[in-house]
Formats: structure tokens, C-alpha cells, sequence
């Protein structure tokens, strides 16, 4: 039985060390004779993308000629041609995986570095009497501190210079390329580094004579007008996209003689259940390799996919998004779906304002999957796709629910607390947690972009999400709700028989019709006792003394239950 390795990412360590490895060699087969200059690779992360480039590069790098033994064995080399072809070209490499930072001055320094080792590691070339004395010059200038100017043109130039030296056209892999501009996102430094990255992508992949092919990696295909406005030659898969639909991620077929081999045949339900889901084209039934391979060594299941990442940035944009971007959010965890537009285009200034960019980032990222498509007709005559989405599977909803805490985190303490009151009826300290909690993580469900008004919805909306989650598996939460500030209804019935139920109604605070809080709890339990609430859990046996009332009222921070 072969030795489950986590973590490896350099296809020969795999093999010289026969770790567990299913065979993606046709990978290499079905690109090269695509016969594509360059090409943009989407999928989520830990899907195989790096582990794939590592045997690109391996495969056709002249500095792993004559390294027959890689691939003896493996479904390429049973095609003469492509044991001839092994080891024949210059291949440049690189990642931005790292390129992680808070500003752009750092975000530039780290990808002049990634440039400036590229350049020690073709240090023979300085020694090979090939290049011209200005050359020589511009080849010692590319260090951590070199100007725009050397850093955008540096891998064009490499790749002139190994061109000349191996007489062959030059392959260039770069993996995680959108790595830098999800950061740059983050912490507010887009417009900088668009600017350098599409700089030098245009010298690398559009004016490169000297290029033979390209494959760029990433979770997202970011706007064309972005970092690609010169790139018309780009051929760009998504996880939409016929090609390669079976290159990254494990199949259903593979996971299962997995299974096999490692005695485990019996669970394959319970892995079908946590890691399957993901759809690339028309290939359905695929899995996470990341959340297999830790299966396969652990032996049970866990959310392995969720510890390989912060989930940052799909966590702020749901925390500070509208309240119908927490309603269908809410609406996801429970198993529902929601319909969109979508756009694998991301355009990430997009992102704050545009709901279906937001969408269209989860199924890039793979915490969603389209469960149907439509087509959505306009009166004009025009027409769109629209979109049926869910969540990808078990381990994505423990993901997402572990975010939800998170939101609460500074107010942990306090929020368990109001809990724990909530259930006991204990009105006085409901009260005293709740204000503590809305003093503590009020302000994180505001980007500071939107009206004040709209700033107590944010947290309401988020709160119920946090009740949601924590009261999971032992009451369903169910919600009713009007645009506005006018009302959010929600309620809490047991899923054990003979505990209480509860119904929580939301109101802000309204100066020209109430004189104080007061007024707005009494305002939220007269409007439970008008519109009979009660009557559905009434209908399902729920008796009137285990259904408690209670109204919350909203002004800025401050928060009164009654």
C-alpha cells in the first residue's frame, strides 16, 4: 500500500518516494496539443493547481532531462512522441502563492524578489559569452530594489536570454497569479498593483517573441480590463469551461478505488457527503483532492479544506454586505439555494456594490456549485443566464459556520452568554449581553460606505445569522421579512419535543412615532400578538406557554429586549 503524503506539491518527491498520487498526466497531453499560447487556469485552491505546474515543468524543462523515471508508467509516456518530447525546452517558473502583504510596497518587494531568485538561479548565463554588454548590466540591475521599468520587462528579457542560449522557444508557468490582487483588494492597494502586474504581463505574455507557450494558474479570472486589456489571445478556463474538466480535483471513479486501496471502501457515502460536489463543465461528481488525501490519512472525516486558509475575503464581503446578502446567505446554510446572474469575469471593484460579483466569487472559490441554469428574457428581447446556486457540500456548510462565529469573536464570551439567557428567559442579562455584544461587533458589520440607516439592519441581519449557527441541531430558525426597517420576524422551534420556542421581533427605533425604546419593544410584541405569529408553531402542537415573545429594539448601538 502506497504512503499517504500530505501536503507535497513537487511532483518528483511524489514519485521518487511513491507517496499516493493519481494520474494527471493526460493534463500534459490534452495542453500541449490544444496547441494554446497562452492560457489562464481557474479553479479553487488546493485543487491540484501547483502540484499540476510542478509536472508541467518537469515534464518538458531541460533541467530535468533524461528524467525518464518521473513519468515511466504514468498514462503520457505510453505515447512514444511524448517520451521524445520530455526534457526539450526552457522552462521559466514561478509562484506568487506568497506574495500575502498588507501594502504595496511590500506586495512589490516580494514579487521583485520571486525575479531577482529567478535570475541567481540563470546566474550561467552571465558566464556564457551570449549576452551583450548592456544586457550583462540590465541582468545584475534586477534585484529586490530594481525599478518598474526592469521589473516588468525581467521575464520577457529571461526569456530572450534562454532562448538565445538553448536555441528553443521558452514555456513560462506562473502559478497563483491572482494571489497579489486579492491582497491588494483586501487592503486597499488595487490600483497600484494592477498597474506593475499588467505591466508585466503584457511584456511577458503578449510581445514575447521569444514564448513558446504559457499557463497562468489562479482561483479567479479577474477582469480582462483589470491586468489582461492586452491579452486577445488569452484562452481562459473556468470552472464553467469544457477543458480540463477532469485535470484538477479527483473523480468520483478515482476517489473510490482510493477508497479501496486503503481499505475504506465502506465509507465512500461519507465522503461523497463531506468532499464531493464540485462541478468543472460537464464533469460532475468532482472532489476536493486536499479533503480526500487528509481523509485517506486520517481516516475520518474533517473540514481539511477549511484549515488551508483565512477565508478572508469571501467572510468580509458577507459581514459587510446588505441584509439580502445575509438572507440568502442564512438561506444557504440551511440547505436552500438562491438565483443569480453571474459573471466569471470577476471584476473586483465590483465587489461592494454588486451582489452577483460576490456570488460569482463563492463559485469561483468553490464554496458554491450551480445546481441549474436558466435563461432570463427581457422585454427588450435581451437575455442572460441565470444561475440556480448552493453550497458545494457538507465540509463548505461547516466552513461557512465557522465564519459565522468568527464574526463574533471578540465578543465571544458575552455572546454565549446572551445564548445561554436567551434560552433561560432571563430577560435582565439578555439585555446586558446583547448591548455588549453590539458595542463589541457593530462596527464590523459596517464598511463605513453605507448610509447610517442601514447600519443596524447589517448587525441584525448578522446576528440572527450567528443565532442560526450556534442553535444548530437543536432548533430550526426560520425568518419572515419585509424591506426596510419596519420588521424582521424570526423563530427559533425546537427540534425536541417539549422545549420551548421562540419568537423575536426586530425594530429600530422611530423618533416621529415612539418617545423612547420602550415604545419600539412594545411596539415589536403587539405586532407578534396582531399578525398571530404564534399560529404556525400553534399548528404544529407547540402549546401557547412554551412560546416566548420577545422584542428588540434598535437605536445606533443600543440595544433594549422586552
Amino acid at each position: 500500500m502506497r504512503v499517504v503524503g500530505i501536503g507535497h506539491q513537487d511532483f518528483s518527491r511524489l514519485i521518487e518516494n511513491n507517496y499516493f498520487y493519481i494520474d494527471k498526466t493526460e493534463f500534459i497531453r490534452e495542453w500541449w496539443e490544444s496547441g494554446d499560447l497562452v492560457t489562464l487556469i481557474a479553479r479553487p485552491r488546493r485543487f491540484g493547481k501547483t502540484l499540476n505546474m510542478s509536472m508541467l515543468e518537469q515534464f518538458f524543462s531541460v533541467s530535468y532531462a533524461g528524467r525518464k523515471e518521473l513519468f515511466e508508467g504514468l498514462s503520457v509516456w505510453k505515447d512514444e512522441g511524448y517520451r521524445e518530447l520530455q526534457g526539450t525546452y526552457p522552462v521559466i517558473s514561478l509562484s506568487f502563492a506568497n506574495v500575502k502583504e498588507t501594502n504595496y510596497y511590500n506586495a512589490r518587494r516580494k514579487i521583485c524578489q520571486l525575479l531577482e531568485d529567478l535570475y541567481t538561479d540563470h546566474a550561467f548565463l552571465l558566464r556564457s559569452g551570449l549576452l551583450e554588454e548592456a544586457e550583462q548590466a540590465f541582468f545584475r540591475r534586477v534585484t529586490v530594489d530594481m525599478e518598474d521599468t526592469e521589473a516588468t520587462m525581467a521575464l520577457h528579457h529571461l526569456a530572450k536570454y534562454l532562448s538565445r542560449y538553448y536555441g528553443k522557444k521558452v514555456i513560462i508557468l506562473l502559478d497563483e497569479y491572482d494571489t497579489p490582487m486579492q491582497e491588494a483588494y483586501m487592503y486597499g492597494y488595487w490600483q497600484e498593483l494592477t498597474e506593475l502586474i499588467r505591466s508585466m504581463f503584457n511584456s511577458s505574455f503578449k510581445t514575447n517573441t521569444y514564448l513558446e507557450r504559457a499557463v497562468l494558474t489562479g482561483i479567479t479570472r479577474v477582469s480582462k480590463e483589470s491586468i489582461f486589456s492586452d491579452l486577445n489571445h488569452l484562452e481562459v478556463v473556468t470552472t464553467t469551461s469544457e477543458k480540463y474538466a477532469d485535470s484538477f480535483g479527483f473523480t468520483e471513479e478515482e476517489v473510490f478505488l482510493a477508497l479501496d486501496e486503503f481499505g475504506l471502501s465502506e465509507r465512500k457515502q461519507e465522503v461523497k457527503t463531506w468532499y464531493d460536489g464540485f462541478t468543472f463543465g460537464k464533469k460532475k461528481d468532482i472532489y476536493n483532492p486536499w479533503s480526500v488525501i487528509n481523509y485517506l490519512s486520517k481516516r475520518k472525516p474533517g473540514a481539511y479544506w477549511a484549515n488551508t486558509s483565512s477565508n478572508s475575503l469571501i467572510g468580509k464581503l458577507v459581514r459587510e454586505g446588505t441584509g439580502n446578502m445575509k438572507e440568502c446567505f442564512e438561506r444557504l446554510l440551511q440547505g436552500g439555494s438562491i438565483r443569480t446572474l453571474m459573471d466569471e469575469q470577476i471584476v473586483f471593484s465590483m465587489l461592494e456594490h454588486e451582489e452577483d460579483a460576490v456570488w460569482s466569487l463563492f463559485v469561483a472559490s468553490g464554496y458554491m456549485k450551480v445546481k441549474s441554469t436558466c435563461i432570463r428574457t427581457y422585454e427588450t428581447g435581451e437575455w442572460e443566464n441565470e444561475y440556480e446556486l448552493e453550497l458545494t457540500n457538507l465540509e463548505v456548510r461547516m466552513v461557512l459556520r465557522r465564519m459565522v462565529r468568527n464574526w463574533f469573536a471578540r465578543a465571544k464570551a458575552d455572546y454565549n452568554d446572551f445564548v445561554k439567557a436567551l434560552l433561560l428567559g432571563d430577560v435582565e442579562a439578555m439585555n446586558e449581553y446583547m448591548n455588549r455584544v453590539a458595542l463589541e461587533t457593530f462596527s464590523s458589520f459596517d464598511t463605513g460606505k453605507h448610509p447610517a440607516k442601514s447600519e443596524p439592519e447589517r448587525f441584525y441581519h448578522g446576528f440572527v445569522l450567528g443565532l442560526m449557527v450556534e442553535l444548530a441541531g437543536r432548533y430550526a430558525l426560520t425568518s419572515n421579512r419585509e424591506s426596510g426597517f419596519g420588521r424582521y420576524d424570526v423563530m427559533l422551534e425546537p427540534l425536541k419535543e417539549g422545549e420551548d420556542a421562540f419568537i423575536l421581533e426586530f425594530k429600530v427605533f422611530q423618533p416621529k412615532k415612539e418617545q423612547d425604546l420602550q415604545d419600539t419593544v412594545k411596539s415589536a410584541l403587539a405586532q407578534i400578538e396582531e399578525k398571530n405569529y404564534a399560529a404556525g408553531l400553534l399548528a404544529k402542537g407547540i402549546p401557547q406557554e412554551r412560546i416566548r415573545s420577545y422584542g428588540f429594539a434598535f437605536q445606533g448601538r443600543t440595544v433594549l429586549i422586552g
